[in-house]
């Protein structure tokens, strides 16, 4: 092989591009030599000398990070700067081996870059013998996709078979010779002379064997990027923003003003005392049940603000929760003590009742697959039925109250539900394996978080407890602050990651506590009544919705000095009302 003459003028030379993607592949070719390439090889890298040190806390390596950069530049396309990044700094992304190397890959000679790869510094025997294998392979199949069987054959006895290894895999392609079928299966992206991509890829893989310093792994910067944003986010006590937040020009840090805590809405519709409210799975709808024995959808527009959908009658006692289905197409309600009724959310029809001879239902739950239900019976059951209404099963599991709730985990395994006044039970019901969350004061409500690793137990002491639910129980923080004394007080995940607390409060205040570290963040006035449920929109950190006492529903946001609403002030069922937050 020919060399470069080193004498040339420094323009003549022939440099090798170590572009990441499409101009390599481009201007290569099957029949363009190589040769003139092997005067380069001598290039060392500059990480070969002493290396300097560059950043205020001395970490950073200045050749390292150059030639990062130098990676992301080719990795964007933009060559000629990636190009000049390499001569100006004297730092080269690739020594001339791992240039010369890629080339030839690329290029299909599979001989000469089994001899450069034996050049590249610091790979040990069993890279080396596991790049030569896969390289080995990408030959073996172009050879069969030119039917040079025969040379196909030879090379898979003489050059695959003694690196002794990967035997299976050494079966499955001797098997390719004489099936078509499993050539097809193993081989129909390698098989092509002309398939460049199927090179590329195979690069891919090689880097993926070779040391970093030798090979940067793709997409490192961004890599680097990511971590520090995510890092920033994680330390961000106050984080509930969105990532498109994030910025790289200045540190990450959100203050309380992210936190949901102006109302921008009353809504008005229940004449009664509202005791439950929950948003849809996708946000955009609020069902919300109340004492005057009607439960009301209401639906969430673009901009925010909240309108009457339906109001669904037909119960004849007080209703005490609702449930939506996992596709937000159908809603559940529960009656006190009463019977579940089934509802299609879209046109506020009820498509079903369900209900015991001789006893009352007290809570509802949907099965993941939308196709089941369960429901708290007044006898201490648990009951399974279909949608038709047909019972499926029945086992003992609830204590007898006024309201017991019922919740199963996302792959349907657990079902979660009080079993003493001060435990819950997490019961499995294929593997009849129980868990207990066991407590020294009453239980009287709870709530599962979003990816099922978490579950919220109000106490009648008022106390909140967090509970891990992941592998054992595991008792993790308590919340305090709100007031709870004879009504029964619900509380919820939400936010950012389902990064904070909210509850009702018997004070008519919602109070929002930060999850892990337990503080009180915010305590927010408004309501004229104990305020009984709250629900965090899921979809929009933003949002947050309380019922009360005061027959309202209370949409709180940012707190923003230019709302944009009508005269400053809020929708009320479409009608404006001023409201500093504070009034009834």
């Amino acid at each position: 092989m020919g060399g470069v003459d080193d004498n040339e003028p420094p323009l003549k030379r022939v440099r090798v591009p170590t572009v990441e993607s499409g101009r390599l592949l481009k201007n290569s070719s099957f029949s363009e030599p190589v040769t003139s390439l092997v005067g380069l090889m001598a290039r060392p890298l500059a990480s070969e000398g002493k290396e300097d040190i560059i950043g205020s806390k001395g970490v950073i390596k200045k050749v390292e990070f150059v030639r990062i950069i130098t990676k992301a530049l080719y990795s964007l396309g933009y060559e000629r700067s990636g190009a000049a990044l390499e001569d100006e700094s004297g730092i080269y992304l690739h020594s001339s081996a791992v240039n010369l190397f890629r080339k030839q890959v690329l290029d299909g000679y599979w001989d000469e870059s089994l001899v450069t790869l034996r050049k590249i510094d610091h790979l040990d025997e069993n890279i080396l013998k596991s790049a030569s294998f896969l390289i080995l392979e990408q030959k073996f199949f172009e050879l069969l996709g030119k039917n040079r069987i025969i040379d196909a054959v030879k090379m898979l006895r003489s050059e695959i078979t003694p690196l002794g290894i990967k035997r299976k895999r050494v079966h499955e392609l001797s098997g390719c010779i004489v099936s078509s079928s499993k050539l097809a299966l193993l081989g129909s992206a390698n098989m092509s002379t002309e398939s460049a991509n199927s090179r590329m890829k195979l690069l891919e893989e090689l880097q993926k064997l070779f040391p970093p310093t030798v090979m940067i792994p793709e997409r490192r910067l961004e890599h680097l990027v990511e971590q520090a944003l995510n890092v920033q986010r994680d330390a961000c006590y106050f984080h509930n923003s969105l990532d498109s937040t994030l910025s790289l020009y200045t540190d990450h840090q959100c203050g309380t003003g992210q936190i949901p805590s102006q109302t921008t809405q009353v809504l008005h519709g229940h004449h009664d005392e509202i005791w439950f409210l929950q948003f849809s799975n996708n946000g955009k709808y609020l069902a919300s049940s109340s004492s005057d024995r009607s439960v009301i959808i209401w639906e969430v527009h673009e901009d925010g603000r909240v309108s009457l959908k339906h109001t669904l009658t037909g119960h004849e006692k007080p209703v005490i929760m609702v449930a939506w289905s996992p596709d937000d197409c159908q809603l559940l309600s529960c009656g006190m003590e009463e019977v579940v009724r089934r509802w299609d959310a879209i046109s506020g029809e009820c498509l079903h009742v369900y209900e015991k001879s001789g006893l009352g239902l007290i809570s509802c739950a949907w099965f993941p697959d939308g196709k089941q239900l369960l429901c708290g019976v007044t006898d201490q059951n648990i009951s399974l039925w279909d949608l038709d209404g047909k019972e499926l099963e029945s086992w003992k599991g609830l204590r007898a109250t006024r309201t017991s709730d019922i919740a199963v985990t996302k792959d349907g395994k657990w079902i979660i539900s009080l079993c003493r006044e001060t435990a819950i039970s997490l019961l499995d019901r294929e593997a009849k394996r129980e868990k207990l969350i066991e407590e020294e004061q009453t239980i009287t409500t709870f709530s599962l978080s979003k990816h099922d690793k978490f579950l919220l137990v109000n106490l009648i002491n008022q106390e909140i407890h967090l509970w891990s639910i992941v592998d054992e129980p595991m008792l993790i923080t308590k919340y305090k602050g709100h007031k709870r004394s004879r009504l029964v007080i619900r509380s919820c995940f939400g936010g950012f990651e389902q990064a904070f607390v909210a509850s009702g409060s018997e004070d008519s205040q919602v109070y929002i506590w930060h999850r892990d570290g337990g503080d009180l963040v915010r305590a927010l006035p408004g309501h004229a009544g104990a305020v009984n449920c709250v629900s965090w929109n899921p979809t929009n950190h933003h949002m947050l919705a309380s019922a009360s006492d005061d027959h309202t529903i209370r949409v709180w946001g940012l707190n923003r000095v230019n709302l944009k609403r009508k005269d400053s002030g809020y929708y009320c069922n479409g009608v404006v009302h001023q409201c500093n937050g504070n009034s009834k």
